[in-house]
């Protein structure tokens, strides 16, 4: 019975909380629209307060309300998982208030919510990157803000998505091989700038190995008059990675090639 009574009193709450939205929506008074729309925002009925203060914010602009209203407009799409209009509102705000009372936030929550909208490393990294630039301005602007760290790691993993995905782009350019061209020099090529981009990825150990397999193999099925030269540079691609990685997984591997490519060039 109890329970039963409990939900009606809510489905009743409910309703009166529509009713009383949907005398906002056609309301003239400002100030009760605005008052009703921060109060939604602080029991979480973000829709309602971003749907509000989107009709608000063009009329405040201008008045002491126009810069709080813009940045509560921003947080209600961020605090509903609207990354992307959040994202675009924060950095109206931050644009047109760069030294306003919530600036440093408004850059935080910029690039942490395109961070948190990322996609995974098989798709379009635009919005990726969107995060880390939003990220490290933010840094820039705020060194010694107390969500500095918070930004800081997102950034990390933000470039690491970015490697992960040109890892996985060489790896497929290594597994085509010489279909329709030398593939091997592709994926060389991939993960090389992957590593002159972001030198202290968590994946540069695997992007420098996967050069040495994709040297070794365009030099094992290089024409012969190529081959010499080519198992040089499978030599030269071993020692740089053996002196980055001594203790590598795949040192066996490396040493493996090296004998081969060795055996190539020097008879021996």
């Amino acid at each position: 019975m109890m329970k039963r009574l409990t939900i009606i009193a809510m489905l009743l709450c409910v309703l009166a909380s529509c009713g009383e939205y949907n005398k906002v929506l056609k309301s003239s008074d400002l100030e009760y629209k605005y008052s009703y729309a921060k109060r939604a925002f602080e029991e979480k009925r973000y829709a309602q307060a971003y749907t509000i203060l989107s009709d608000l914010v063009p009329i405040f602009r201008g008045t002491d309300k126009a810069e709080e209203s813009l940045y509560l407009l921003a947080l209600s799409y961020y605090e509903n998982h609207d990354y992307l209009n959040s994202g675009s509102y924060f950095k109206q705000y931050y644009q047109r208030y760069p030294r306003g009372q919530y600036a440093e936030l408004a850059r935080f929550y910029a690039g942490y919510g395109y961070y948190l909208d990322s996609p995974d490393p098989q798709l379009d990294q635009t919005e990726t990157v969107k995060a880390m630039e939003e990220l490290q301005a933010f840094l820039d602007y705020f060194p010694k803000s107390d969500k500095a760290a918070i930004a800081q790691k997102a950034v990390f993993e933000l470039q690491d998505k970015l490697v992960l995905k040109e890892l996985q782009n060489a790896t497929l350019y290594y597994n085509l091989g010489n279909y329709m061209g030398n593939n091997y020099e592709s994926a060389v090529i991939t993960a090389k700038n992957a590593i002159k981009s972001y030198p202290y990825s968590k994946y540069k150990e695997e992007l420098e190995m996967l050069v040495l397999r994709a040297r070794f193999k365009e030099a094992s099925e290089s024409v012969e008059e190529k081959k010499t030269e080519r198992f040089r540079t499978v030599i030269d691609e071993y020692y740089a990675f053996v002196n980055d990685y001594p203790d590598s997984k795949n040192r066996k591997e490396a040493d493996n090639i090296f004998k081969i490519a060795n055996k190539r060039v020097n008879g021996n």
